[in-house]
């Protein structure tokens, strides 16, 4: 039994203890915050809600169509660089499609639903029923298996970890569409999707399998208009583009949870928020205000770093950019490696007086 699997089973061997001693929603401490106030924070705006969206996907057809023209234009080491920018921007899709989800970008429900609907399908294997049922779970138990399973430590990231994914992800493509063409089918993986669409709902299992569905014939069908058109790059920078220039994605999604405690009831403990320029703040959704997030998930995104500068003195020290952010990571799984149940607990200031 290696590592992973060792610290893994102890944790699922507690976890399902307590699981089975109680059932019912965790007792989650968060920061104190005005009641206006917060009603402040949660408000949502088309506008803004159109402005980050707008902008995002607007920056996709500059970089798409500076790739197109590369190609054929100009040196291919130009284009080579300017398709990886297109990856780069591109695969944050993921998290719109993320923050789309909880319905929180926009005060108008069916733009959200528009939009989450666009970003799951042009993220190719983000199916928005399995990833809004996983979600929610994350949210209501995070970090507590056996009724969280969407992020279960221990993770251990290596070079290879991020090499695999940093320029090209041919194995991302393979399970994404292994995943998509499963669902086709009408077919379930593990206990944890089963335990997400149960026999008992089988018109969340409909919705499931049809969006796979629609997803599938989608792509299919803009490869073969792309070929018979001539304009076989389309598929490159649509269905291909979340399978390339993924590194730094990879440096910003990977810090949310990795290396940090499970089975506790505090953000500021199994989350980690950091702090980045506007440009990746921008791409990342503001996802970096993980601790906020999570503590306040009704907050849109554009508000998080507004909450954050409320609620700063309640939380463990932000790191400063992915440089500091991921040289605290590597210690402390250069940590995990030696001690197989180590895990980082955050120096939390004192209490907030009530």
């Amino acid at each position: 039994m290696n590592y992973l699997d060792f610290v893994s089973l102890v944790r699922h061997n507690a976890a399902m203890e307590a699981a089975n001693q109680s059932q019912q929603r965790i007792q989650w401490y968060r920061t104190p915050v005005e009641k206006e106030l917060l009603s402040k924070l949660t408000a949502r705006s088309d506008l803004r809600g159109l402005l980050q969206t707008g902008a995002f996907l607007g920056l996709l057809i500059v970089t798409g169509c500076s790739a197109f023209y590369a190609w054929g234009h100009l040196p291919v080491p130009v284009f080579i660089l300017l398709l990886l920018l297109h990856g780069t921007c591109y695969n944050f899709l993921l998290n719109g499609f993320h923050e789309l989800c909880h319905n929180t970008v926009f005060r108008t429900k069916i733009l959200n639903r528009l939009f989450v609907h666009v970003f799951s399908f042009l993220s190719v294997g983000n199916n928005v029923y399995l990833f809004t049922a996983s979600h929610t779970q994350h949210h209501l138990y995070t970090l507590h298996p056996p009724r969280d399973l969407e992020v279960v430590l221990p993770v251990r990231y290596t070079l290879w970890s991020f090499m695999k994914s940093a320029i090209v992800n041919p194995s991302g493509l393979f399970y994404a569409l292994r995943s998509t063409i499963r669902l086709c089918l009408g077919r379930l993986d593990g206990d944890w999707e089963h335990r997400l669409f149960p026999e008992s709902d089988p018109a969340s299992r409909r919705r499931l399998f049809l969006w796979a569905r629609i997803t599938l014939v989608g792509h299919a069908a803009l490869a073969v208009a792309s070929v018979a058109s001539g304009l076989w790059l389309l598929p490159v920078l649509i269905t291909l583009a979340p399978f390339y220039g993924g590194w730094l994605l990879f440096l910003c999604n990977n810090t949310q949870h990795v290396g940090l405690k499970d089975n506790v009831a505090d953000f500021r403990l199994c989350c980690r928020t950091f702090l980045v320029n506007p440009v990746i703040g921008f791409l990342y959704w503001h996802m970096n205000y993980h601790i906020e997030h999570h503590m306040y998930a009704a907050v849109p995104c554009y508000n998080l770093k507004r909450l954050h500068h409320v609620i700063q003195g309640d939380l463990p020290e932000c790191p400063i950019g992915l440089f500091r952010t991921w040289k605290g990571i590597i210690a402390i799984l250069a940590r995990q490696r030696k001690e197989l149940t180590y895990q980082y607990a955050a120096t939390l200031p004192a209490p907030i007086p009530k």
